[in-house]
Order: C-alpha cells, then sequence, then structure tokens
C-alpha cells in the first residue's frame, strides 16, 4: 500500500512509515555547485520548491583537553538546529501535495524549523508545545516567523487528536523528516574525503538525526563506497533515557520511563515513536548507548563555549560523554560529534 504525502503513520494499523526503493547513491549525481542538501537531489524522491539553504554545515577538527573529535556544527542551519534539513525536505513534499498549513508538536526547535519553513511556503504553522517545559525564548523564535503557538498539558494526546482534521508535520513520524537527516552522513562522507568516520555520535530523544545518519551510511555502503558502517552512539541525559535503559537490558523496545529533571530540553522524550529503529541501528552498527548527568552536560557546555563553539546543552550531551566514548574505541578511532543546536536561542541577559 503506498501512502499520501499527507500521511503521517500507517492509516491502518497506525505504524511507522519508511520511504522504501529509494536510487542508489551515485556520486555523479551530486550537484557539486549546490551548498544545501539538495546537492543531493538525486537521491531525494521529493521536488525542490524552496530552500533556506539548509545543510552542508561545516566539520571541524577539535582536541578538547586531549580528547579528538570531528565536531559536526548542526547547530549553523539557517533557524539553528539539525531540524533544518528534515523539516525542509518535508514541507517541499507537502507543498507538493497542496498543503496549505501543518502542525507539529515541538519542544521548540523543530517548531522554530516547522515555523521558517511554512513562512518560506507560504503556508501556516501551529506548534504545540509543552507547557510545563517549553523555554521562552524558544517559543519567541517560534512566533517570531510567525508560527502560532498552542500550549499543551496533555501532549502528544492533544496532538494526535488535531491530526484527524489537520496535516501533521510531525519530525518524529513523518518518513521525508527522516529522509532529510540522511544527508548529514552524505556531508560527512564527502568532508572526509570520501571516508566515513569509525564512530558518529549525538544526542537522542525521538532520534530523527541518528536515524538518518544511520540510514545514509547505509545507503552508502550499499553503493559499495564504505567499508563498514560507523558505530552509531546516542547519548540520553539522566532525566530522560529510555533508549539506554533498553540498550543495557538487552531490550528490542524502550520503557516507559518517568520523566526527571534534565537540562537537555531538546531530547525530553520519554516515549521516542522509532525507539525499535533506533535500538536496531545501534546493535546493527556495533554502537553504544550512553547517559550523562545534568553537571556533565553543563560543564560540558561550558568547555565547548570557551573554544568558541556557541551550542545548547542539549548539544553539549555527546560532548559530556567524551571519557565514556573514549573508554569504547581505540585512540586512532575517527569520531564526529553531532552539535545539534545553537546555544543563542537560550540565552539571557
Amino acid at each position: 500500500m503506498t501512502a499520501q504525502p499527507t500521511d503521517w503513520r500507517c492509516q491502518d494499523c497506525g505504524g511507522l512509515l519508511d520511504w522504501k526503493a529509494l536510487p542508489t547513491f551515485d556520486p555523479a549525481q551530486i550537484v557539486s555547485d549546490d551548498f544545501s542538501v539538495w546537492r543531493y537531489q538525486a537521491l531525494l524522491p521529493i521536488q525542490r520548491r524552496f530552500s533556506l539553504g539548509e545543510g552542508l554545515t561545516p566539520l571541524v577538527p577539535l582536541d578538547l583537553d586531549g580528547a579528538r573529535f570531528h565536531a559536526k556544527l548542526e547547530y549553523l542551519n539557517p533557524t539553528g538546529s539539525f531540524k533544518d534539513r528534515g523539516v525542509a525536505v518535508m514541507l517541499n513534499h507537502l507543498a507538493g501535495a497542496g498543503v496549505a498549513e501543518a502542525m507539529d508538536n515541538s519542544s521548540g526547535n523543530a517548531g522554530a524549523s516547522l515555523a521558517a519553513y511554512a513562512a518560506l511556503a507560504g503556508m501556516r504553522a501551529t506548534v504545540y508545545v509543552p507547557k510545563s517545559s517549553a523555554v521562552a525564548s524558544k517559543k519567541a523564535h517560534i512566533r517570531a516567523y510567525g508560527g502560532e503557538i498552542i500550549e499543551s498539558a496533555d501532549l502528544p494526546a492533544e496532538i494526535y487528536a488535531a491530526a484527524k482534521s489537520r496535516t501533521y508535520a510531525s519530525h518524529a513520524w513523518n518518513p521525508s523528516f527522516v529522509l532529510g537527516q540522511q544527508t548529514a552522513a552524505w556531508e560527512i562522507w564527502e568532508q572526509l574525503d570520501r571516508q566515513a568516520p569509525d564512530a558518529v555520535a549525538m544526542p537522542v530523544g525521538h532520534g530523527g538525526l541518528f536515524l538518518g545518519m544511520y540510514r545514509g551510511f547505509l545507503v552508502l555502503h550499499a553503493a559499495g563506497l564504505l567499508a563498514q558502517l560507523p558505530r552509531m552512539i546516542a547519548v540520553q541525559s539522566t532525566g530522560v533515557d529510555p533508549i539506554v535503559r533498553a540498550w543495557e537490558a538487552g531490550a528490542d523496545t524502550p520503557p516507559t520511563v518517568v520523566r526527571g529533571a534534565s537540562v537537555a530540553d531538546g531530547i525530553l522524550v520519554d516515549e521516542p515513536v522509532r525507539g525499535q529503529q533506533i535500538l536496531r541501528a545501534i546493535a546493527d552498527s556495533r554502537g553504544l548507548a550512553l547517559r550523562v548527568g545534568n553537571d556533565d552536560i553543563l560543564h560540558a557546555q561550558q568547555r565547548m563555549h570557551a573554544r568558541g563553539f556557541m551550542i545548547e546543552a542539549t548539544s553539549a550531551v555527546p560532548v559530556a560523554a567524551l571519557p565514556q566514548i573514549r573508554e569504547q574505541l581505540d585512540d586512532a578511532a575517527e569520531l564526529v560529534i553531532a552539535l545539534t543546536g545553537s546555544g543563542l536561542k537560550s540565552l539571557s541577559g
């Protein structure tokens, strides 16, 4: 059965949707003079209608007190987070279907991205935010693009109810969002002289970037362009860590967790809808799932600020896990860490 562009999950079974039978990666089809995700247009079965120049973020070598890695600066995307890759592809797909308004639920970054791209496309954007934990500066960011905010104490029940009659452009459910995130893996491959790193680490909530990167490297491997996949490393906060708990228990489904306190507001996800897929990606890539505490996160953020990297606390989560990661990798192993969101969003006087 073929889903429609506005479908966000299987209409019959309520399960996940994914793109199938995607094109084979052919380096000759990269549009070398396009400095956005659309340089991979041949791999994205979606017509480009608009763009803010999302993607092709820098990959910067860094030595942080003897721990070496490459930082993928996803916070330099147009609205200040990695979400722009997926939202750009998703909204181009929805625009092609004639969608005039879209909504999502978000703690901030996805909502800002949706509002920005909807404004560019001439769509109306509505963002449902958690009443108790949404950051004021991120809500202001959404409103600055013209997005409407609805504060809810009962997410996701309220958004699912609204989705019965309105277009749900979900960064958690929509397969086009995950498809857009694959471009980050292809960029890293190009930036490392058409090689993959030994490992890639990033913060994980719903895991869109994590799955996108994993699938992007799978595409390269299937095309014979990689000898093996990078080890995929998911890092979560001790406050909300369902992926880590499942991985430690050898389970294939994340458990239900009680949300604790966490400074990493971008990954406060107690029920990741693609949790099983994330766990399979970790297992298939010989990866890891790690957790870090608030004090370590804030310390890592401060250390990165002191080096000139203006990242939000969520972005500092995998940096805080560096000692744990290096215990598991050879000293010579090449590591990439995705810095997912800008710290400028949370600065105050």
